[in-house]
């Protein structure tokens, strides 16, 4: 009995050392834990500064304009995120290991409470340290007064008021450009004259005061803050100018995608202001802002998806941003948008489009999303189809472009419209010609299809009593129907074509040398449909 009783207690204090160590075991490293929600990451996402956080945490605090002060005193930096699969292998290794059950990611509502959380706690400590000081500059100095309007009359509205500058029009590359374009947005407006300003940009405690707003942890203050530079960059290059700032920017690049209204509306709209100024143009695009507002065109609020196809629109202008933008993503959203139910959107989507497209890689990816089929539908339907037009005219001009526009029935249908009375104005006339001559770069197949749409009398019509413009496209459209190469074929356009084969074609234009060199010796009609078969053309030369 003795010796079974010091076996029980050897084994009693085995067990309870065991326990304790596998209790310890499952304690997680520090390096698991987010800083934000203190809990095991599910998804972890490493920010610009390189610490890694959840997902849901960075994008709430993105969403509400957070940037929290971190246990060794430093404030990260949200720009961007970037997915730590390395640390995630290692989590889910380490639950495996231990038995603990594998973290579920946080969803936003949560994410939001923990945030909202230390946000109040950081406020408070903020504000327990800096009363001392505030005080002491209290005595000394006599705050600000800021005055928000808050009742701005062209803020909020929508179709029912559109700002055109048909005077304005930029130069376009190429012998395309027959339409004046805008060069602002259809979401901006100008304020009246009567309009008194509340703010005045040129003091730098007004604009500390503004920032400091957009940093609040309070919506209200926010979206009072964006009212307000809204109103201030609608007029004033300077103020445009001066307000354009790397910090600006990157508060607006996280309020855009903001869940709530009123701010994302305001954010994109200030954005589109800024945007106007050419100088600001590339800065804007630098700083990283794109991708959310192509978020804010697939999925934003109603105003908002507006806005943004101005902002890109507007930024489109610059032709250091045409490959940035398309390479970012933009082409999808601004196609999709063509059908929206906003006639705004349509139609700066529609110019934002026009301006990609004058750069060769947005051509070739525009017509792989199916652009063709798509302004063609809208050519055809007579919806916005002179913006239609502008954009087809270009696809035109690269051959994959012209091959999808030659299979989709272009020429049918621009001829259809010179022959018709649909064409209200000599400028869209101009972008069917327009259109058609770079078409008629297709060769053989391009003169047959006119041909059979009855293109000359049209052309030769408008070669009559068109505008001088019209004149001269017709007029080179139809040369190009007139010309005829060797025995009246285009080789390399049915070559291209895919029609005759590159053997036969070479046996052709061989037959063709010989009956030319021989003095005009018939080559009979089966030597000329010989098939493709390479001894044949050892045959055939031993003949002749």
């Amino acid at each position: 009995m003795g010796n079974g009783k010091q076996r029980w207690r050897v084994f009693y204090k085995s067990s309870s050392s065991s326990n304790a160590s596998k209790r310890q075991s499952k304690e997680p490293p520090k390096e698991f834990l987010c800083p934000i929600s203190g809990s095991l990451m599910a998804d972890p996402v490493i920010v610009s500064s390189g610490q890694t956080f959840e997902r849901a945490c960075v994008q709430v605090c993105k969403a509400l304009g957070f940037n929290p002060t971190l246990s060794e005193g430093s404030s990260p930096d949200f720009s961007t995120i970037i997915p730590n699969l390395a640390i995630q292998s290692t989590i889910l290794s380490w639950c495996d290991k231990c038995s603990v059950d594998r973290p579920k990611p946080l969803d936003f509502d949560s994410a939001e409470k923990v945030v909202r959380t230390l946000m109040a706690s950081q406020k408070a400590e903020n504000k327990s340290e800096d009363s001392d000081k505030e005080l002491i500059k209290a005595v000394g100095e006599t705050p600000p007064v800021l005055k928000f309007a808050h009742a701005i009359t062209d803020l909020n509205r929508r179709s029912t008021h559109f700002y055109s500058s048909s005077q304005e029009s930029v130069t376009t590359t190429g012998s395309t450009p027959p339409l004046p374009l805008a060069t602002r947005p259809s979401c901006y407006s100008s304020s009246s004259s009567s309009e008194i300003e509340t703010l005045n940009p040129d003091s730098p405690e007004e604009d500390e005061g503004i920032i400091a707003k957009l940093k609040s942890p309070q919506v209200f203050e926010q979206e009072e803050a964006l009212v307000s530079l809204r109103k201030i960059t609608r007029t004033g290059e300077e103020t445009r100018v001066s307000l354009c700032s790397p910090r600006l920017l990157s508060m607006l690049r996280s309020l855009i995608i903001s869940r709530y209204s009123g701010i994302q509306v305001n954010a994109v709209a200030v954005l589109v202001n800024l945007s106007l100024e050419k100088i600001n143009k590339v800065k804007i695009v630098r700083s990283g802002i794109v991708p959310p507002l192509i978020d804010v065109l697939k999925g934003g609020f109603p105003e908002a998806q507006d806005h943004a196809a101005g902002a890109l629109f507007s930024l489109a202008l610059e032709d250091a941003n045409k490959t940035a933008i398309g390479v970012l993503g933009a082409l999808p959203p601004l196609l999709h948008t063509l059908r929206s139910e906003s006639e705004r959107a349509r139609n700066d989507s529609a110019l934002a489009l026009y301006h990609l497209s004058l750069v060769q890689s947005n051509r070739t990816k525009l017509v792989k999303l199916g652009a063709v089929q798509i302004l063609m539908g809208m050519v055809n339907s007579g919806h916005l189809w002179s913006r239609a037009l502008l954009v087809l005219c270009n696809l035109a001009a690269c051959p994959d472009g012209r091959t999808a526009m030659l299979d989709a029935g272009a020429v049918e249908c621009l001829v259809g419209l010179l022959r018709g009375n649909e064409l209200d104005s000599d400028s869209i006339r101009e972008s069917c010609l327009a259109a058609l001559y770079a078409l008629s770069f297709g060769g053989s197949r391009f003169k047959g299809l006119a041909k059979e749409a009855g293109a000359m009398e049209t052309l030769m019509r408008v070669e009559k009593i068109g505008s001088e413009r019209a004149r001269e496209k017709a007029k080179k459209i139809l040369e190009i129907m007139r010309e005829k190469t060797e025995e009246g074929l285009d080789w390399e356009a049915l070559l291209d074509s895919g029609l005759v084969s590159r053997t036969r074609i070479k046996i052709q234009s061989f037959l063709k040398l010989v009956c030319k060199k021989s003095g005009g010796a018939v080559v009979t009609k089966e030597l000329y449909s010989v098939p493709d078969n390479p001894p044949i053309l050892h045959n055939i030369i031993n003949a002749v």
